[in-house]
């Protein structure tokens, strides 16, 4: 009696799938934050061909030739994708996947604690839009920023919109960097950010939106910025830009993003 399909498949088999459908996903939301989903559809079309054409249709000499381009390719990605997979291994290693059990517990006063930051943040932002006063800042969340901080001035001061005002004032030397708070705290001014080099992001844009989606795809903080050409407030996260937004909508952003944090 012949075998049916159902008999051959089992448990095990879904599990499988299921994991490697699970590392497929987080590559391409991977790539595709970082601006190389092009690279990544190349690199799948590659392994596809590879794997018909050596291992189902058992065409020797060109799946031998591509077995050796798979063999040499591997730490050609790891060396052209390593800062994607520094990202992937740090987030995998931080706290984010331990979420759903943290909510359960977490109480509502540790909730509001971290919805201070944000009206600070949103009042800053008004008034140095309405003087078209140029202003970055990077919010922290799962991911540590600690590199980054040490690129800047160590302030580890209290939040409040005048002081986030004042290191954001022109004739001030930490202008030009970014302000990064961590904690409850401001705390460092003037760092530097990697700078994005999605071509995606309109021309007219300058540095500031280039770091700020250059950090949101590094980690998962969240970047705000104020244009020192139009006044404009827009902010990044997980890799996207979001422009031209009110200070209303700001403060809605931001704390949706904490309540789904």
């Amino acid at each position: 009696m012949p075998t049916s399909f159902f008999t051959l498949f089992s448990i095990k088999d879904l599990v499988d799938i299921l994991l490697v459908a699970t590392l497929l996903f987080y590559l391409y939301r991977t790539m595709k934050d970082s601006g190389s989903l092009d690279i990544f559809v190349g690199v799948l079309a590659f392994v596809v061909a590879w794997v018909v054409m050596y291992k189902i249709m058992d065409m020797r000499l060109i799946g031998t030739i591509m077995d050796k381009f798979i063999d040499i390719g591997l730490f050609i990605m790891v060396i052209l994708f390593q800062d994607e997979i520094k990202r992937f291994l740090t987030g995998l290693g931080s706290r984010r996947g331990l979420k759903f059990i943290e909510k359960l517990f977490k109480s509502k006063t540790k909730v509001d604690g971290a919805k201070k930051w944000i009206m600070p943040v949103v009042y800053s932002c008004m008034n140095m839009s309405k003087t078209k006063t140029g202003a970055l800042i990077v919010i922290q969340q799962d991911i540590p920023l600690t590199d980054y901080e040490r690129t800047g001035d160590i302030i580890n001061a209290d939040i409040n919109s005048r002081l986030i005002e004042n290191i954001f004032f022109k004739n001030s030397p930490l202008h030009d960097g970014a302000l990064i708070i961590a904690g409850n705290k401001i705390m460092s001014a003037g760092c530097i950010l990697p700078v994005s080099h999605d071509t995606s992001i309109p021309r007219y844009l300058g540095l500031r939106h280039r770091s700020a989606k250059g950090i949101a795809q590094a980690t998962d903080a969240i970047a705000v910025v104020v244009s020192e050409e139009t006044g404009r407030i827009s902010y990044a996260h997980k890799g996207e830009l979001h422009m031209n937004l009110s200070s209303t909508d700001l403060e809605h952003a931001l704390a949706a993003l904490v309540e789904n944090d």
